[in-house]
């Protein structure tokens, strides 16, 4: 078996309150690109799981990996190996862990289908598991696993993913938001309110990482419809109106930054 870990996007994310579990109650916008990791499966006599691929380094344990606790958290037979081409950058604002997670549920429903308590069992593994299980656009509410559906306009729209190599840790972003609660998400359809929403972690993470701002300025001087970090950053987004301007801006980075990682695609 084969399948698309898709990258995770928050197109929003207001953060609105600290609660006192330690958890940040948030309102985000999941979008899905289509293209990520990828992740290959056969029966096996026991679980296994092998890494490769440009960031598999980040990984620093692949054996307490999310993949393997993905295996571990639902039934699937005598076991599984699993390869894991890890071409998203670790703590990078992507949901990567929790896309590859997201990518062994859907293997596992298409052979042996998924328990009633799927969403309970995904959401121990980690708040965005949930929405990467079905990666399409939706609205994530309390820490995120709380979804329901949205109006997506944007299916087909082209994206360009820019991240300059710096993996950011969650934890720290968190911790340096400034409490302010700027407002909720506004409704109506990903397009018509997308300008109005924002991200309440870029400034605590271009404070750990000023390099983001960079990237922001950089895809904002393409002319995009929207630029904005995803999650809590590094990794930074732009959306466009055509195929051949998000490949134009996806050119001249390369050659302005030819040490920032990049990835084209198209939202699902």
């Amino acid at each position: 078996m084969h399948e698309i870990a898709y990258a995770k996007i928050n197109l929003a994310l207001h953060v609105r309150r600290r609660r006192e579990d330690g958890y940040h109650e948030l309102e985000t916008l999941f979008a899905f690109m289509d293209d990520g990791d990828r992740l290959f499966a056969t029966p096996a006599e026991r679980d296994s799981l092998t890494t490769h691929g440009e960031f598999a380094a980040g990984i620093d344990d692949p054996f307490d990996n999310i993949v393997a606790k993905a295996l571990a958290a639902l039934p699937h037979g005598q076991g599984w190996t699993v390869q894991l081409e890890k071409r998203l950058p670790v703590a990078a604002g992507l949901g990567g862990g929790s896309a590859d997670a997201g990518a062994v549920f859907r293997m596992i429903e298409r052979v042996h289908g998924l328990p009633e308590d799927w969403r309970q069992r995904a959401a121990r593994l980690g708040a965005d598991v949930p929405a990467c299980v079905r990666s399409v656009s939706c609205i994530g509410t309390g820490t995120g696993t709380d979804l329901e559906g949205v109006e997506n306009d944007l299916t087909g729209m082209p994206v360009l993913l820019v991240n300059p190599r710096v993996p950011v840790p969650t934890g720290p972003v968190f911790k340096a938001w400034d409490g302010v609660d700027r407002g909720a998400l506004p409704t109506g359809s990903i397009r018509q309110v997308a300008s109005a929403w924002r991200n309440d972690l870029e400034a605590p993470a271009i404070m750990l990482c000023p390099v983001i701002a960079e990237i922001l300025s950089a895809l904002r001087k393409t002319a995009p419809l929207l630029a904005r970090m995803s999650g809590s950053g590094a990794t930074c987004f732009a959306l466009y109106e055509s195929e051949p301007a998000m490949l134009l801006a996806a050119e001249k980075l390369a050659e302005n930054h030819p040490d920032w990682w990049r990835l084209t695609g198209k939202l699902r």
